[in-house]
Order: C-alpha cells, then sequence, then structure tokens
C-alpha cells in the first residue's frame, strides 16, 4: 500500500534541505538589500487645481441666461462654454505642453536621452508624470524626481502652463465664434435696413402707415356715407312726392345724392382718390395693398426679432474674445516632499525574501523527488545484481556437480 505523505514529512524533507534554503534566502536578502540602497531615491511633488467658475458677464450674461434661444445659440457655438476635466487632462498630456517643460528643464539630460528621440524620452518619463482627478473632483498634477525641489518646480510650471494654454484656445475660439457671429449679425443689419427702407418706400407710396387701422376707418366712413345715401335718398323721394321735382328742397338733395354716390362708387371702384386723403384709401386696391404691406410688415417684424438674438451674442462674443482670466484655481501648489516616493526598500526586501522562500521550497521538492527516485533506481539494481549473483552460483555448482 502506498504511504501518503503527512505534513511531518513535509517539514522533515525542508528541515534535510535547511542549509539549501538558509543560504539561498541570506544570498537573495543581502542582494536586495544592497540592491534597494543603490536604487536612487525619488520624491513626489503635487499640486492640486480645480476649474474655475464661469460666471456671466454683466447685462449681456444675463441676457443670454435669462433667454432660453439665445443662451442655447451660445452653447452650441462655445460662446460662454465651461472648461471641462477631460479638456485639461488632454492638454497635459499633449506633446506641445510636454516638449515646454521638457526644454525648459533639460529632461533630455536628466533621463539620459543623447540623441534627444522624443520618444524614448517619453517611455523613459512616463510613470513619473501623473495627471488625474481625484475623489474630490480636483485635478493631481503630480512629478517624480530625484531632486524634490526640481520635481516641485515641474509640477507647478505644468499648471500655469495648461492654464495658459487653455486661455489661448478659449481666446481663438471666441474668436471664431465672434466672426461668425458678426458675419451674421452684419447680414442681419442689411435684412433689416432694406424692409425698412422697403416698407418707408411702400408707406410714401400709397400713404399707408397702420392697414388695420386704416382699413377699419375707410370701411367706417364707406358705411357713413351709404347711411347718408339711403337718409337722402328717402328724403329725396318724399319731397319728390309732396313738392314735386321742382321744388329747391328736392333739388338740393338731388346734388347732395349725387355727390355721395360719387364718393361711394370712388371708394369702391376707383384706382385713385379724387381728393388726397392719409387716412382713406380705394377698396379697388386694398386686397393687393393688404398683401404687400404685411409681407413688408412681416420682413420688418422677422429682421427686428432676428436682431433680438443676433445682438447679444455678438456682443458676448466681443467679451469672450477679449477675456484672458485663469481658468483654473490652484488649490495646493507643489512644493518640495520631504519623503521618499522610491524605492519602498521594505517591499523590495520582504518580496525578494518571500518569493526566493517560494522558489527554494519548489526546488527542494524537486530535488529530493528526483533523489528519491535515484535511490529507487540504486536499490532496484542491487536487488537485481544480488539476484543475477545467486543464479550464477547456482548455475557453477550445478555445473561442478
Amino acid at each position: 500500500m502506498e504511504h501518503k505523505p503527512t505534513f511531518t514529512d513535509y517539514l522533515s524533507i525542508i528541515y534535510k534541505w535547511k542549509k539549501f534554503l538558509f543560504i539561498n534566502l541570506l544570498l537573495v536578502t543581502i542582494a536586495a538589500t544592497v540592491i534597494s540602497f543603490l536604487i536612487a531615491e525619488t520624491f513626489k511633488s503635487t499640486s492640486r487645481i480645480m476649474l474655475a467658475p464661469r460666471n456671466s458677464l454683466g447685462n449681456i450674461g444675463g441676457v443670454l441666461n435669462n433667454n432660453s434661444a439665445i443662451s442655447l445659440g451660445a452653447k452650441l457655438m462655445g460662446i460662454g462654454g465651461e472648461t471641462n476635466e477631460d479638456l485639461i487632462l488632454g492638454l497635459l498630456n499633449s506633446r506641445t505642453l510636454t516638449e515646454k517643460v521638457v526644454n525648459k528643464f533639460n529632461l533630455y539630460d536628466y533621463y539620459d536621452v543623447d540623441d534627444r528621440n522624443y520618444d524614448k524620452l517619453t517611455k523613459k518619463m512616463a510613470d513619473d508624470f501623473i495627471f488625474e482627478p481625484n475623489e474630490f473632483g480636483m485635478i493631481e498634477v503630480s512629478v517624480i524626481n530625484k531632486n524634490p525641489e526640481l520635481g516641485a518646480k515641474i509640477a507647478n510650471y505644468f499648471v500655469s502652463l495648461v492654464d495658459s494654454m487653455n486661455i489661448q484656445l478659449g481666446i481663438k475660439n471666441a474668436r471664431e465664434n465672434r466672426l461668425f457671429v458678426e458675419k451674421r449679425y452684419k447680414k442681419n443689419v442689411k435684412d433689416l435696413r432694406r424692409a425698412e427702407d422697403s416698407m418707408y418706400v411702400f408707406q410714401k407710396k400709397y400713404g399707408i402707415f397702420a392697414v388695420p387701422e386704416q382699413l377699419e376707418v375707410a370701411v367706417k366712413a364707406a358705411a357713413e356715407l351709404e347711411a347718408q345715401l339711403t337718409q337722402r335718398e328717402i328724403l329725396m323721394h318724399v319731397l319728390k312726392e309732396t313738392k314735386g321735382k321742382t321744388s329747391p328742397q328736392y333739388l338740393d338733395l338731388l346734388s347732395e345724392v349725387k355727390v355721395l354716390r360719387k364718393k361711394i362708387n370712388e371708394l369702391k371702384y376707383s384706382d385713385k382718390l379724387s381728393s388726397a386723403s392719409n387716412v382713406l384709401f380705394p377698396f379697388k386696391k386694398m386686397p393687393d395693398m393688404v398683401v404687400e404691406y404685411f409681407r413688408l410688415f412681416r420682413e420688418v417684424k422677422i429682421q427686428t426679432k432676428i436682431m433680438e438674438y443676433t445682438l447679444p451674442m455678438y456682443e458676448q462674443a466681443k467679451v469672450e474674445e477679449q477675456k484672458s482670466i485663469p481658468t483654473l484655481q490652484i488649490v495646493d501648489k507643489a512644493v518640495p516632499a520631504q519623503l521618499k516616493y522610491r524605492p519602498k526598500k521594505a517591499f523590495i526586501i520582504l518580496g525578494a525574501f518571500f518569493i526566493t522562500a517560494f522558489i527554494s521550497i519548489y526546488l527542494i521538492f524537486f530535488f529530493e523527488r528526483i533523489q528519491q527516485i535515484e535511490e529507487a533506481k540504486n536499490s532496484f539494481e542491487k536487488k537485481l545484481k544480488s539476484i543475477v549473483d545467486k543464479i550464477i552460483g547456482l548455475y557453477k555448482l550445478h555445473l561442478q556437480a
């Protein structure tokens, strides 16, 4: 029956190989300790920044905020837009900004890149520049360097550069927005002036200033004339029957009726009134005049409404272009670190110790197994040789007999 090894058996094997295990652990621990002290110490300096709040400016900002349609248009074109966290992180990791830092602090020499190969440099310094948001909504700009004072300077320079670059990008974007809005605003000014001029020509030509009101007056006047005509015709009929056609009263009424009929026919069917009027106008031209008037009036109202949108946006775009206020607020300025960041000596030594122990124990059981196989093989060969010797001895005895 095969013997199943116990925990005691394992311990006995380890104890058997204790010298091998001890020497390995001792040598590796000493080597790890020496290496950990030979690795240059580095320090981590961190600056914490947050996005500056963007408040509306004066009355123009109030107009943009209070008018939802204007505010939507401004946001779509980036007028008064806010800087976001991803943009700041993107700028911090941009080549343009990094090259400025590299050249200012001569990092090619610091990282021993003799051929000034930027790609090689970025690989070497990738772990030394850390830009990440923290749990409090801030952005941490960390630099790891052998010199704590230099690391703090680099971190602070990163912050000043990203703020300056973000301001310049904002101004450039604002300039493009201003040019676009300015072009649309100037077109609106021309369109409004053209609409107003057309309305002026129409009003001067026809004497029309307020179609609904003048139309109402004209209709009332026509109704009044019709009523007067009816009244005079009734009186004229009565006088005809009572006093005859030759009576002075009848003839006076007849003259009035003719004048009233002429005036009514002029209003209804003539192209032009015989006497100039700033209020009345002939009914025959009324449909065309009304349609033309309302078309011109509508165009003026449309262009005026557009002006209510474009003018505040244009003024806001001009203000945005002139702004150069900081877009970031420095919460914690980077200062020289007082405690080293790397290397973690205890971690290196303990890690080497436990890894060596694990590998050594594995090797001990591996070697022990090989040794057991060799011993079993030697034992089998001895037994086989003994059996063969016995057979040969018996065979010799048989031959002597």
